[in-house]
């Protein structure tokens, strides 16, 4: 009974804005986004482009010299946003050939949205449910009857940076760097223990073609108990750490819908006894209408995780809440999400508890 608690706060916050209809709203929401890329990439202020059903006819005139091509590319990185080159009143135009520019293209206009170096996208996104997805984030946790915990705090610290981007067999291809330190504390303490942090890290290769994304990566990651709450509970630490590899597949219906799964294994690990394969599936919703103006978005996510050493009893991991959007955080994620959690815990240490929780918090990913 319990676990159907995720599926029901997953759609608290998303159902009433499936009801709304498409408008006008979203062209203006474009229109703004389109503004602020010209403006910062490109240094083009007075630059007013119209769209029209999500279309935007890119005036060569407007560009002072720029290349047309670049700045199209630059705008076609806007979800949900098509761009075509023409002038007003004539038909669209297709560019293959550089124009020449009266000015040489920074390195910012070089940029497309998933290659380069230091790409502003990432090839497969983040994991909005995951509870061990590297992201900065702070939230309060209440324990439902745990024998030690009752008011949590976790803070999280960590992020996916692509370092290189590069396009062959007709897909998108990135390779990068994970890292993140998850850790909770015991609110309740007097000095507000830290009770256990793991440390992750990871090679991710990841790539992107259409509504088609996957990642494989290898990854460490050790588990540390804290000072305090080790000289009040006087436990038997582990000495836990592994290595590990898995492959996540991922596809995406509209802007609307997500679905992901795949899996993986552990290696080295310390202690030698522990089982290694481990299965990871969910989905994400992401409403294309605002609840308000153009800038909060109601999102939804449940991630499941099973595993070996568990019996295969699944972990479920809920998330609901608001998504705030505009053209400041281009490539990034800021959210205010109420979380459910029921299954084994993904604090390293505890891994052998069955814990529930309800949370709130604010997560980042960049």
């Amino acid at each position: 009974m319990r676990s159907h608690y995720g599926w029901v706060l997953s759609l608290v916050f998303f159902i009433p804005s499936a009801a709304q209809p498409a408008g006008p709203r979203d062209d203006r929401f474009l229109e703004g986004y389109a503004s602020a890329v010209l403006d910062m990439r490109f240094g083009l202020s007075d630059a007013k482009p119209s769209v029209k059903n999500g279309r935007l006819v890119l005036d060569p005139d407007q560009l002072k010299g720029r290349n047309p091509q670049t700045v199209a590319d630059a705008l076609r990185g806007i979800e949900g946003l098509q761009v075509e080159v023409g002038r007003p009143g004539s038909a669209s135009i297709a560019v293959s050939e550089p124009i020449p520019e009266t000015q040489p293209a920074s390195s910012s206009e070089k940029l497309t949205r998933y290659t380069g170096w230091l790409p502003p996208a990432k090839a497969f996104e983040s994991l909005i449910a995951d509870p061990k997805w590297p992201r900065f984030s702070a939230s309060v946790q209440f324990y439902q009857s745990d024998e030690e915990l009752n008011t949590v705090g976790s803070a999280n610290f960590g992020a996916t940076l692509p370092f290189y981007g590069w396009e062959g067999l007709g897909a998108s291809w990135q390779v990068g760097l994970q890292a993140g330190v998850f850790s909770i504390f015991n609110l309740n303490a007097s000095s507000t223990d830290l009770v256990n942090s793991d440390f992750f890290v990871a090679l991710p290769v990841s790539v992107r073609t259409g509504p088609f994304s996957a990642q494989a990566r290898v990854f460490h990651q050790s588990s540390h108990l804290g000072d305090e709450y080790l000289l009040r509970n006087r436990v038997d630490r582990i000495n836990l750490s592994f290595e590990g590899a898995d492959l996540l597949l991922s596809w995406n219906f509209g802007d609307f819908l997500r679905l992901y799964g795949g899996g993986g294994g552990l290696f080295r690990t310390d202690p030698g006894d522990l089982e290694p394969w481990f299965v990871q599936g969910g989905f994400e919703l992401t409403s294309p209408y605002p609840v308000f103006t153009e800038l909060l978005y109601p999102v939804a996510a449940l991630d499941i995780q099973a595993a070996e050493g568990g019996d295969w009893d699944a972990s479920y991991s809920a998330r609901a809440g608001i998504e705030f959007r505009s053209a400041w955080l281009e490539g990034r994620r800021l959210q205010w999400l109420f979380e459910y959690f029921n299954g084994r815990s993904p604090n390293g240490q505890f891994f052998e508890r069955h814990i529930e929780y309800f949370g709130t918090g604010l997560h980042f990913y960049f």
